[in-house]
């Protein structure tokens, strides 16, 4: 299956066996499926989608057993690739070049995990790369029920970061999520839509023609097959993903109870910048916000200046690369690498007392030290790399 555009993106061959035994387990338990995960790293996919079948599971993954019985037998991988592959779109797993491994790599860490850890695969439509695009990713979030004060700002603030050449995430609904991709669209610029629902399904269904439009010049992305539709759970679920694939999360507006908070506390958990936009002191909209201000969870973003010093608080691009990756040495890296000693062992929050930081940028910091080897975790410690 190719992409709409395969000029922007080129697919990574994989085995047409593998390809269905990842569309299989993908569709056989409701993500984000751990245990499944923890099977295939352990066996292969293959392997793992054979298990699932046979009901014949190794010693240690009986609970993928649990989490597959009701769906096992009903699961057509071949029709799910059709499908998809109708739609203009295709199944990207780790195995692609296109995965976002590193901005998933946050919801790999202990804490993360067990609150719901990276997809076992994606379904995407549309041509635009998504590693490409979460490297200069803001998600800006925010009510269902948005404000003409919350729509403008929103506007405003994508029109600021299509100027700048960044990709706007959002979750595809009502107010601020739509107006979102609306003002990226037509600023000419890149949006993706993360969904709580199958490729298949538009929800909500008057946002066909939105969402038609988004897979038309950038990305719909979904861990839910085809055919599944969108539950409460879901869009939970959903809200991680939104946070893990941005640099940057900026709720526009949120009431006392409004999901967008959930996104946000998402946000905290994965290190991801965050921001909130103040709004009229009597907006009931716009409560949810000042609460996170003044709660020190979020920075008070104003405008599209103060949107880019959360993402970038240095003035320089952080979102072309990492300061390694520039020939250069980041200090505050130095400092984690000094916290974690010679012998390891030491806990998050142990480093964050050393560098007398926040947990968050702590956290953050040994993601990308381990992604690049300079720095190992048990799961619950952290220490240096072997020598």
């Amino acid at each position: 299956m190719a992409p709409t555009d395969p000029h922007d993106v080129t697919p990574t061959v994989i085995d047409s066996r593998e390809r269905r035994a990842w569309a299989y387990l993908a569709a056989v338990a409701e993500p984000p499926a751990a245990s499944i995960a923890r099977l295939v790293d352990a066996v292969g996919v293959r392997d793992a989608a054979r298990a699932v079948r046979s009901r014949r599971f190794p010693d240690g993954h009986q609970a993928v057993a649990r989490s597959t019985a009701s769906r096992h037998h009903l699961v057509d991988p071949d029709q799910d690739l059709l499908v998809v592959d109708r739609l203009g779109g295709r199944l990207i797993t780790a195995d692609d070049e296109d995965w976002p491994a590193w901005a998933l790599h946050g919801l790999s860490t202990a804490e993360t995990s067990a609150r719901g850890g990276p997809p076992l695969a994606l379904w995407t439509r549309g041509p635009g790369s998504i590693e490409g695009a979460t490297e200069r990713a803001v998600a800006l979030v925010g009510s269902r029920a948005a404000t003409g004060y919350g729509t403008r700002m929103t506007a405003v603030l994508t029109n600021g970061l299509v100027d700048r050449g960044r990709c706007v995430i959002s979750g595809g609904a009502y107010g601020i999520d739509g107006a979102a991709h609306r003002a990226a669209l037509a600023a000419g610029g890149d949006t993706m839509a993360v969904m709580a629902c199958g490729l298949d399904i538009d929800y909500p269904t008057d946002h066909g023609l939105l969402f038609d439009e988004i897979a038309r010049v950038g990305t719909i992305v979904t861990e839910y097959p085809p055919g599944m539709t969108a539950s409460r759970h879901r869009f939970l679920a959903r809200n991680r993903l939104v946070a893990a694939l941005s640099k940057a999360v900026v709720v526009v507006e949120a009431g006392h109870r409004s999901g967008a908070k959930n996104t946000a506390a998402w946000a905290r958990r994965l290190g991801v910048p965050l921001g909130a936009v103040p709004g009229p002191a009597t907006s009931a909209m716009s409560v949810g916000c000042h609460a996170l201000i003044s709660d020190g969870d979020a920075v008070l973003v104003g405008d599209v200046a103060g949107l880019e010093r959360l993402v970038a608080p240095d003035g320089s691009d952080a979102l072309s690369s990492t300061p390694a990756e520039r020939g250069e040495t980041d200090p505050f890296e130095a400092r984690v690498a000094a916290a974690l000693g010679t012998r390891g062992g030491v806990t998050l929050a142990e480093i964050a007392r050393a560098c007398d930081a926040d947990t968050g940028r702590v956290r953050s910091t040994l993601a990308r030290m381990e992604v690049h080897g300079r720095a190992l975790s048990d799961g619950a410690t952290w220490g240096p790399p072997p020598r």
